[in-house]
């Protein structure tokens, strides 16, 4: 029994796509070849691999035990064309990111790497360190900055960042030189799996400080509106607050002790061994 890679390729793109007829589309395939592929590898494995509801197509519980590997091959398959190339890089390289790291340090890390390596296509996608954790052990992503801290057996991990961490507030919020005027107040900060929401909370638990409610956002621009109009206070990096305007309506305090600074990391798999991120490695190299 073999399952080949063009196999799994189709067998994926139906997963992504819940059908066969845009799974076909993508592929540049005709609808026939598609379903054909799929009733072939269910004939080998000698178990259906999805359960057609009219045109929706979803997975079976041996589609869903197939999925992991399906990907985990076509990584390897990229990774493998990738490690023989010797000159132009090219592909697809997949990068996962804290939405802060993505606005205030990766710009000009990614522009130099377009630069030398303009036909890679760079996917960034954006997410709390909770998240990125799970798409990386997943496979979703290739790379990932997560902050500190890390500690995945399977993982690889390399400092890039210190990040100062702020306190901030309304401008009419009062004084926040002294935690205690933070008790009852409105915390402000990204979902659950936040690694600086996490900080945040340590930091209060060491302050003695019992704030009241949390509103969470899903942006610094939502985080930042919210905390110059007076709902509450949040912590940020101070790289954050350097590129964008609050106009004076804000006002800041880096916190002091442990506390002050985080690391971010470049995350990868152990098992991922790729000439993108070697060059991307040196991009970051060259930059610090």
């Amino acid at each position: 029994m073999k399952l080949d890679i063009i196999s799994l390729e189709v067998f994926q793109a139906v997963v992504r796509h819940g059908g066969v007829s845009k799974a076909a589309a993508q592929l540049n395939r005709v609808q026939s070849s598609v379903s054909m592929r799929i009733r072939q590898m269910e004939e080998q494995l000698g178990e259906p691999l999805f359960l057609r509801d009219n045109k929706r197509m979803t997975l079976t519980d041996a589609g869903r035990n197939l999925l992991p590997y399906a990907e985990r091959m076509m990584t390897l398959a990229r990774e493998a064309a990738d490690a023989v190339k010797t000159k132009n890089l090219t592909g697809t390289f997949s990068i996962g990111t804290m939405e802060s790291t993505a606005a205030a340090r990766l710009p000009k890390v990614l522009s130099q790497f377009h630069d030398r390596h303009p036909d890679v296509s760079v996917r960034l996608t954006t997410a709390t360190a909770g998240a990125l954790h799970n798409r990386l052990r997943g496979e979703e992503v290739d790379v990932a900055f997560i902050a500190e801290p890390v500690s995945h057996k399977g993982f690889k991990t390399q400092p890039v960042f210190v990040e100062e961490l702020c306190l901030v507030a309304a401008s009419s919020f009062g004084s926040i030189d002294n935690s205690v005027g933070l008790n009852g107040k409105t915390i402000i900060a990204f979902e659950e799996g936040c690694a600086y929401r996490r900080h945040l909370n340590d930091w209060l638990l060491d302050e003695k400080v019992s704030p009241g409610t949390t509103l969470s956002v899903g942006s610094y621009l939502a985080m930042l509106s919210c905390v110059s109009a007076g709902t509450g206070f949040a912590v940020v990096p101070s790289s954050v607050l350097s590129i964008i305007d609050v106009h004076g309506t804000l006002k800041s305090r880096k916190l002091t002790g442990r506390y002050s600074r985080i690391k971010t990391l470049m995350v990868w798999r152990k098992s991922f061994a790729s000439p993108k991120l070697e060059a991307l490695q040196q991009v970051l190299a060259d930059a610090m």
